[in-house]
């Protein structure tokens, strides 16, 4: 079997794209085997399932302990088998690295599902975030995070679904990528600009007031109907 890409032919030997590992189909307990052992491309399906930026081949090399020419081969064969099978997904090489992608002939259904409920109010997780994207701008999820002290991934991409922040570049020194407000957050929020954002001094507490709270009464995570926790899967 043989994949192309970009003019460049691939062979497979026996062994197939896994460079060596078990062959697809080995029952061999997950559990009982090391990373470099396991089957390479449902490893790489597990991996590209939990990834929010795409991921370079060197870094999916390292991680899964393979080649990167192994790696390269298995993930060009996936996205071919994906396309010949109609799946609903895509895997493609965007920006340098592999993501998960819908398709667009889906493009109908996944906008239904992306917009229902829409109308909903939002969270005051998802609030306090949208907060300070707009006062930090271009800011990344990162320090969006450190900022409300939770991991706030799931939160961030209701914004992103419900088009009130978008894409901005990436951070020069982290690569990063960073997060601003939308013309439609403007709207909805009766704003010209930026500008006419209210100054934050008149909100915030006394210093003294900062210093008397306990950490111990404050949750170490968040649960709401956004995602929003200390842990996203």
């Amino acid at each position: 079997m043989s994949g192309a890409a970009g003019g460049e032919a691939y062979d497979i030997t026996e062994t197939g794209a896994d460079g060596g590992g078990p062959q697809e189909g080995s029952e061999a307990p997950t559990g009982a085997l090391g990373v470099a052992e396991l089957a390479l491309k449902p490893a790489l399906e597990a991996v590209l399932m939990v990834v929010d930026e795409p991921a370079t081949e060197e870094h999916l090399a390292r991680v899964l302990e393979r080649p990167r020419r192994a790696v390269a081969l298995a993930l060009r064969e996936l996205s071919d088998d994906y396309t010949r099978e109609g799946r609903g997904f895509d895997l493609r090489l965007v920006a340098g690295g592999w993501r998960f992608y819908s398709r667009a002939e889906y493009a109908d259904a996944v906008e239904g599902f992306v917009l229902d409920g829409q109308q909903a109010r939002l969270t005051q997780a998802a609030l306090e975030t949208l907060a300070v994207v707009a006062y930090r701008q271009p800011v990344s999820r990162s320090r969006v995070s450190a900022v409300r002290g939770v991991n706030c991934d799931g939160v961030m991409r209701t914004l992103l679904q419900r088009g009130l922040v978008e894409e901005a570049g990436t951070e020069p020194e982290t690569g990063a990528i960073l997060y601003r407000t939308t013309n439609y957050f403007l709207e909805r929020m009766g704003l010209r600009g930026l500008d006419e954002l209210p100054e934050l001094a008149p909100f915030l507490p006394e210093a003294d007031a900062v210093e008397g709270d306990s950490a111990e009464g404050i949750p170490s995570f968040d649960v709401d109907d956004s995602g929003d926790s200390q842990t996203d899967h």
